[in-house]
């Protein structure tokens, strides 16, 4: 049992006395009460009814309360009218904490069927394969993957997807430096292949474009050479962006992210998915053929508010739109699919991911959906929003292709000083193209290696390979935390040092919480018995840690339906401060006696466990030290 079983009974016990006094049925809201004093849940239906009735809300609400309390159901307690109008509940604590406790044991505490296994489609990260992972790729991975476990726990089918652009203009620049930059294709000793390439080859070839024209001229030429994907330049291409490919997935694996299957653009191209696409836009009157002006000649999408979208140019060749275009219609089905697949990798958690081929040597999988979520950030919303309109008119339906857009992370002044950047005090917009930026690898490390020593001397019985162990653990935590728990329309700034403190709202502060609780369980030795008499957890400390605990499942539903990661993130947070403050004001194992060290015990351990369950929604281990 959770509280959703508490807030269906009020509903229900509402509509009921709605019905017995003759009131008009509308569709009210109930909530968590905002003080202590107004109860436990508060209900808003004496301010919609008060027009209706030509009443005051309080007297409305008064009314309600006395006829809710002649069938009130076994999960509240009390009800009663406020002053303010609103009609608040009291829950019956005695049969609410043992029954949230011992569902919260459940293996699959949390999970719901919202999804009903329809199945969803994600595609997140995208970075061209021309450089390493920076932190600001890292925002859109963890977000990705972070709607990915909450989808999942909601009963979702769910497929996540990384689109490689395998044959932009970015690894048209990398490929100029190798092949006419006097570049070689292999890096120093102990640098990773795509920090050489973002950080030398691609940072130093585009500052030569500049000053050596013929190096901006064969840029055009290998462009065209990997789009047609036949010339030697072309295989060479392919063979250093999977290399690039290879090393930036090593670096999101580090960050606990997995994928079922990679796109590539070339194929993409080369399977024919524009053409059919292109048909069925003409046919739908989707696209129009320009007959004057500036466009004359051209296929468009004609925009209400805004420039017309060209789709192709009046020489016949396709804008970049037309590449997004068709893959949007794939992973929808609305296409015939063209791929093939073939096994790239076995990853840590023991899930295949496969990769796109146009082989029929290879196999057929399906990786569409029934609704598809593309995480990118927000200078792409005006792309986005013309594909969603276009996907809303293929499929029939508004919200089957969703853009799920976010703000840039921006580097703190103390953490641009790290890269010997002065910025005058002031935050720094990250640029690849420039060099100006901190690298996933880098950050990860430096939070890495600040956590083990910190580690070390807090336990200091641990062997290296544990502490190795932990102090990787919260290095990923703080990074993903980070980035989950600010809303995705603002911007981050990113710092080193904030991130790994213990205090506050950071993802070490919760972690810790959880170590905290798994010592004390280890410290009293004993064995739990949850058929006890839990109803003796009457503080009003041990109330707030139940009843947080006890929405866990209603979290979950809020965050998928909202495609909000934050409501997860914050979810955990308050569950740390909860669990902190009754560690606090509550003994534990020295309590007055056996029964009621024991209910403490069985909500110590209810609390490590739903906490660790919401963890793993956020990508976060639960160390067991720290």
């Amino acid at each position: 049992m959770t509280l959703r079983l508490l807030f269906d009974q009020i509903r229900l016990d509402v509509k009921q006395a709605c019905d017995t006094l003759g009131y008009t049925q509308v569709d009210f809201d109930i909530s968590e009460a905002s003080r202590p004093e107004f109860g436990d849940v508060s209900c808003n239906i004496g301010f919609l009814l008060a027009k209706i009735l030509k009443k005051k809300p309080f007297d409305i609400a008064q009314t309600l309360a006395q006829e809710c309390k002649k069938t009130l159901g076994i999960y509240v307690s009390d009800v009663s009218a406020h002053n303010s109008g609103y009609l608040n509940f009291t829950a019956n604590y005695q049969l609410l904490i043992p029954q949230v406790i011992k569902s919260s044991l459940d293996t699959n505490y949390g999970q719901i069927d919202l999804g009903k296994n329809s199945k969803m489609v994600i595609e997140h990260t995208s970075v061209n394969p021309n450089k390493a992972l920076h932190v600001g790729h890292v925002r859109n991975i963890i977000i990705g993957d972070t709607i990915a476990r909450i989808l999942d726990k909601a009963s979702y089918d769910v497929s996540v997807l990384n689109y490689v652009d395998d044959s932009g203009l970015q690894v048209a620049d990398i490929i100029v430096g190798f092949k006419y930059g006097g570049y070689s294709d292999k890096p120093p000793e102990g640098q990773k292949f795509d920090h050489y390439c973002g950080d030398v080859v691609y940072v130093k070839i585009t500052e030569r474009y500049e000053i050596d024209k013929h190096l901006a001229e064969m840029r055009s030429h290998v462009l065209k050479e990997l789009e047609e994907g036949t010339s030697e330049i072309a295989k060479f291409g392919d063979d250093i962006t999977r290399r690039v490919l290879e090393e930036q997935l090593k670096t999101c694996w580090r960050l606990g992210v997995t994928y079922d299957c990679l796109n590539f653009e070339s194929q993409i191209i080369r399977s024919q998915l524009w053409s059919m696409v292109f048909e069925k836009m003409k046919s739908m009157g989707i696209a129009d053929l320009e007959q004057e002006g500036k466009n004359a000649g051209c296929w468009v999408i004609k925009a209400d508010d805004e420039e017309d979208k060209v789709l192709v140019r009046s020489n016949g060749t396709a804008t970049y739109v037309a590449k997004d275009i068709p893959y949007a219609a794939w992973k929808l089905g609305i296409l015939e699919d063209p791929f093939y697949y073939k096994h790239y990798a076995i990853q840590k958690t023991g899930k295949v991911l496969w990769q796109t081929t146009l082989d029929n040597k290879d196999a057929k999988m399906h990786f569409t959906g029934d609704r598809v979520i593309t995480v990118i950030d927000s200078r792409q919303s005006r792309l986005q929003k013309i594909i969603t309109r276009i996907m809303s008119d293929f499929k029939s339906k508004p919200d089957s292709y969703v853009h799920l857009g976010y703000e840039s992370v921006t580097l703190s002044p103390a953490t641009a000083k790290t890269l010997d950047l002065d910025t005058g005090g002031k935050s720094i917009q990250m640029s690849g193209r420039k060099g100006i930026y901190v690298s996933a690898d880098y950050v990860l490390d430096i939070l890495s290696s600040r956590t083990f020593s910190e580690t070390k001397k807090r336990n200091p019985e641990l062997d290296e390979m544990n502490l190795v162990k932990i102090s990787e653990q919260v290095a990923i935590g703080a990074l993903r935390y980070s980035m989950i728990k600010q809303d995705l329309d603002k911007i981050i700034t990113f710092d080193l040092t904030e991130s790994l403190s213990l205090e506050g709202d950071t993802g070490p502060y919760i972690q810790y919480a959880h170590a905290r609780a798994l010592r004390i369980l280890e410290k009293s030795g004993k064995t739990l018995n949850f058929d006890a008499n839990l109803a003796l957890l009457d503080t009003i400390y041990e109330k707030d840690l139940t009843k947080i605990i006890g929405k866990f499942d209603l979290q979950v539903e809020d965050a998928a339906k909202n495609l909000s990661p934050k409501i997860i993130s914050k979810y955990c947070y308050h569950l740390a401060v909860s669990f902190n403050a009754f560690y606090e004001h509550v003994k534990v194992l020295t309590a007055d006696s056996e029964d009621i060290i024991n209910a403490r015990l069985c909500l110590v351990y209810s609390f490590k466990e739903t906490l660790a369950k919401a963890l793993r929604l956020l990508g976060i281990d639960a160390p067991e030290r720290m």
